[in-house]
């Protein structure tokens, strides 16, 4: 353990704990990014007058002054998925968090937050840009918690942790933990972890998380771009005077999607997965429709298969699965080329369902670009190691990070798109059926 130089803390973003500042007892466990509890305050917000007029004032400000901070408020909307519903409903449902925070003794932080306070024995109360960042609470164009969005939902301004560089020397793990003091060198959010790891440290480059959910980063170097209905601007790390932002866009229900057809016995290893869906020439017309985890803003959504046939099989409807997957990425791909106005590099592929060949191979085909998969899946404790690794002196630049990387494998297009056209024509009709259930 002594010759430990960091650690590095890499952490599911949106996922959260509010607690006494004095006593540092929780007032309630963690809260998810998947909860659900704040549905009927989500739609409430939704259909207010107030919001209406938000989007009606900030889309003026946009106009008059072209300034794109103004942009994201003229068409917000919220969402179960959003830390700051959830936070909200924690102040309007836990009176002993909302009497806290009057009396300025309420601590709220996310998984990394928590982490580095109990690990150093509540002496470091702090978090990272990323992780701030990631809440839609913190103001990326200012990087700052936004006070407008506190004020609109009544957040107590004084619960939030200070927001320090990514890679950055936080303090050490108290020695009773591990048995010597360990130097928390690095605090970050997982996707943007994942990021670094997978070294996309230039403006284009490009990464793709396939787990539980999908996440699809773009490397915007020193430029911001304002959110828009389907991508949103993150920061990505800031080390020293270097703030790097990205842009994201999300998918739901990739790993989820498997594991849901693995449980229902569709197949016993997800391994077979790949195997099956190139058995067969196609799904014969049989679609997936992803909605497992559907939030308020999709209430009428169902998860469902379309075109069943007397001859359906499992291999059909495994392929159709798998396909949704990649025909999800394609639209959101093309979403990315259309909004964010920078060249695209090699994208790089990570997460558990990178390691299907078909997932892989269709995506590589349908965006007609090479995607790269890694030696290594898991790029969160990668890139959590290279910011400790750099705060640490371990390494000193990134072209040594550079040099570790390891390519596993390269899929390359070998069909065209245009191929693919009929069967996603048809997807995208059975999606539209699905949306009014």
């Amino acid at each position: 353990m002594g010759q430990i130089a960091g650690l590095g803390i890499s952490t599911q973003r949106g996922t959260f704990i509010t607690w006494h500042k004095r006593t540092g007892k929780p007032f309630h466990n963690f809260i998810s990014w998947q909860d659900i509890r704040s549905a009927e305050l989500v739609r409430s917000w939704n259909k207010s007058l107030l919001l209406k007029v938000i989007h009606v004032i900030f889309t003026v400000l946009h106009f008059l002054t072209g300034n794109d901070r103004y942009l994201a408020p003229s068409f917000l909307t919220f969402s179960t998925q959003q830390t700051s519903m959830k936070l909200s409903w924690v102040f309007k449902n836990i009176p002993e968090a909302e009497e806290a925070a009057k009396k300025n003794n309420c601590c709220f932080g996310t998984i990394d937050t928590w982490l580095l306070y109990r690990l150093t024995k509540g002496s470091v109360y702090a978090t990272d840009y990323s992780s701030a960042s990631s809440t839609g609470i913190f103001e990326p164009f200012t990087k700052c918690w936004s006070p407008t969005l506190c004020n609109l939902l009544s957040l107590p301004k004084s619960i939030y942790p200070p927001v320090k560089d990514t890679s950055f020397n936080f303090g050490s793990a108290d020695s009773e933990i591990f048995g010597v003091p360990i130097p928390i060198m690095a605090l970050v959010a997982d996707q943007q972890s994942a990021m670094f790891g997978e070294c996309c440290f230039h403006p284009g480059d490009v990464k793709l998380t396939m787990g539980t959910g999908g996440f699809w980063n773009v490397n915007t170097g020193e430029r911001l771009f304002a959110s828009q209905r389907s991508l949103y601007p993150l920061i990505g790390w800031k080390i020293g005077k270097e703030v790097v932002y990205l842009t994201e866009g999300t998918i739901s229900d990739i790993g989820t999607a498997i594991k849901w057809a693995q449980d229902i016995d569709l197949f016993t290893s997800v391994d077979e997965t790949a195997e099956m869906a190139q058995s067969i020439a196609d799904s014969q017309g049989v679609c997936f429709i992803p909605g497992l985890q559907v939030s308020v803003d999709g209430t009428y959504l169902c998860a469902s298969f379309m075109g069943l046939k007397p001859s359906t099989t499992r291999n059909h409807l495994v392929r159709a699965i798998l396909e949704s997957i990649a025909f999800r990425n394609k639209v959101l791909y093309d979403t990315i080329v259309k909004k964010v106005h920078i060249p695209l590099q090699t994208i790089r592929a990570d997460g558990g369902v990178s390691n299907n060949s078909f997932v892989m191979q269709m995506t590589s085909d349908l965006i007609n670009k090479k995607i790269e998969k890694p030696a290594n899946a898991d790029m969160s404790s990668l890139g959590a190691a290279f910011l400790a690794g750099l705060a640490s002196g371990f390494w000193t630049d990134k072209e040594q990070l550079k040099k570790l990387r390891r390519i596993e494998a390269v899929f390359e297009p070998q069909k065209d798109s245009e191929e693919y056209r009929p069967a996603m024509d048809t997807w995208l009709q059975a999606m539209k059926h699905s949306l009014h259930w």
